[in-house]
């Protein structure tokens, strides 16, 4: 663990992790603050080394306000907020999060998606699961996915949804298609006569603009555009399939 012996040099391998669990586990007891630097202690920190660092997560948490007060008074974002904090009372190098936005609201998850984005920006490595598919494809560069206790993949994001490069276009236009030009038909356009949607598979983010060229110069007006290329759901299921 960053060049300690997880086994000889536990203690040291240990300091260097903060743990976010999903399960809330405070002592009801103490104050918010004091949860921080109880916590500290596990490191061998005294309060008084930790005391001006408590105070800064705090008010980058924004639990300043709060500081007296157990967490029990607390909602359930700022308990997920003072989880978080607690993690990196002790300035880790890893933090490992298990689920930290499971049941949060849908503004809390990006408010917690943007902290997360900026601590990683800062240089701090972030152990993230999660069974939201699409906050993993949009937090993390490298993702593992887990079948029955197996890896089924660990892959970079992007090699990962390489695995499914198929796009599906479908374009709506301004009136009923009797026919479309031999060039789209070539290239796999579909339609059903009297309808106003054609469907192609396959077709590449560069390729867009000419196609839909081609159908105004048909003599078809665009009323409107779905572009949907394969995402991490696609890409698990294929992986996880029985």
């Amino acid at each position: 663990m960053f060049g300690h012996d997880n086994v000889l040099q536990w203690r040291d391998a240990r300091g260097l992790i903060g743990l976010a669990p999903q399960e809330y586990n405070f002592d009801r007891y103490l104050s918010i603050r004091d949860i921080l630097l109880f916590a500290a202690g596990y490191y061998g920190l005294r309060p008084q080394q930790v005391a001006e660092r408590a105070d800064a997560l705090l008010e980058q948490f924004g639990l300043a306000s709060h500081a007296k007060q157990d967490y029990m008074k607390l909602s359930g974002g700022m308990k997920r907020r003072l989880t978080l904090a607690r993690a990196l009372i002790h300035a880790p190098k890893l933090l490992i999060l298990d689920e930290p936005t499971a049941g949060v609201d849908v503004e809390l998850r990006l408010e917690l998606w943007d902290l997360l984005r900026r601590l990683n920006g800062q240089g701090l490595t972030i152990f993230l699961t999660t069974h939201y598919l699409e906050e993993a494809e949009l937090l993390c560069r490298r993702i593992g996915i887990i079948e029955r206790g197996r890896l089924a993949a660990l892959e970079s994001t992007q090699a990962l949804l390489a695995r499914r490069p198929d796009t599906l276009l479908t374009i709506t236009v301004d009136r009923p298609i009797r026919d479309l030009p031999a060039r789209l038909l070539a290239r796999g356009a579909r339609f059903d006569a009297g309808a106003d949607r054609v469907v192609m598979a396959g077709i590449t983010p560069d390729q867009l603009a000419t196609t839909l060229g081609e159908l105004e110069a048909a003599g078809f007006g665009i009323e409107a555009v779905d572009y949907k290329r394969a995402t991490l759901q696609d890409v698990f299921l294929e992986l996880t399939r029985r």
